[in-house]
């Protein structure tokens, strides 16, 4: 008898298969007239509205939020604004695919934050997946593998912030899944707004655009609501090397709604190297990660209910 997918690998599943399309919809709130900042600012503004009443307990709970909780909403927050924006920018795949780079980011921040070493086979993966970047990125004509576009160079930074945010999430171990999820809510939000001076679109044409699509906003922010609980949910219950593989399917769904739904094709070397990135983030999964975290007095900590 085959053993059943738990609660929490359809979470993650559930999780991933939102993430790979919600570019779309973002796209279409482009096309109705608002920007990347705008449409974070709007549809993030309603996921931390909408989850703060789900779950007003964890939200009343964040009057003792830790400041690693203001620092992880923050990186998750520009990290998921980058996303937007570079999605909107540039070709889906290459901006999904360069931001799993993440696995790459995070062996600095764990070790910096976490006390995690990096091992022989932790670098082989890091070689792996600084492979696939260079192949990625090679442009002949400019002599080194830099990002060409604003969207590549954003879906780099994304997935630096969002390695940052994920050693952080690892830190509040004593925050409930939907209370860390109002905060990265918040943290989306707050970040793109900090960024409206940036948007060349003027506020009173951005809010008539956003009461045009009032219902697409509303349901964008729902499926965030569920999007976010439902990672959080299976991160903090599956092992960190399945959860990996599981997240993956994300890419899956990318690449089948960027060829239906976008019509965008890759480049050869954009699937050698995001083969190169795949598997770096396929053999980090089966690493056993040693922690070792230094030993030292804690006070008894209630945890946030």
């Amino acid at each position: 008898m085959k053993t059943p997918v738990s609660a929490p690998a359809w979470a993650l599943l559930v999780g991933a298969a939102l993430w790979g399309v919600m570019w779309y919809p973002f796209r279409l709130l482009a096309a109705g007239g608002l920007d990347g900042i705008w449409s974070t600012v709007l549809a993030y503004g309603v996921a931390f509205v909408v989850g703060s009443a789900v779950f007003p307990r964890d939200f009343a709970s964040l009057r003792r939020m830790p400041w690693l909780a203001v620092a992880m909403g923050l990186a998750i927050g520009l990290s998921n604004l980058g996303y937007v924006v570079g999605v909107l920018e540039g070709e889906v795949m290459r901006v999904l695919l360069l931001f799993y780079l993440a696995p790459l980011w995070t062996v600095p921040f764990a070790r910096l934050l976490l006390g995690e070493r990096l091992d022989a086979a932790g670098a082989v993966v890091m070689t792996l997946a600084m492979a696939g970047a260079v192949v990625m990125l090679w442009r002949p004509e400019l002599g080194a593998p830099w990002p060409a576009s604003l969207a590549e160079w954003l879906g780099v930074g994304s997935g630096i912030l969002f390695a940052l945010g994920n050693v952080l999430v690892r830190r509040l171990d004593t925050m409930t899944d939907a209370a860390k999820s109002i905060v990265v809510w918040a943290g989306v939000a707050v970040s793109a707004a900090a960024h409206l001076p940036l948007s060349a679109l003027p506020a009173p044409a951005a809010l008539s655009a956003a009461a045009a699509q009032g219902p697409l906003l509303a349901g964008i922010g729902v499926a965030l609501v569920a999007m976010s609980y439902s990672i959080q949910y299976g991160l903090a219950r599956i092992p960190a090397n399945r959860a990996i593989v599981i997240l993956l399917f994300e890419l899956v769904v990318a690449a089948v709604a960027a060829y239906s739904l976008a019509g965008e094709t890759l480049r050869a070397p954009d699937w050698i190297g995001g083969a190169f990135i795949v598997l770096a983030c396929v053999a980090s999964s089966r690493i056993k990660a040693e922690t070792q975290r230094p030993q030292r007095a804690q006070r008894p900590q209630r945890k946030i209910q």
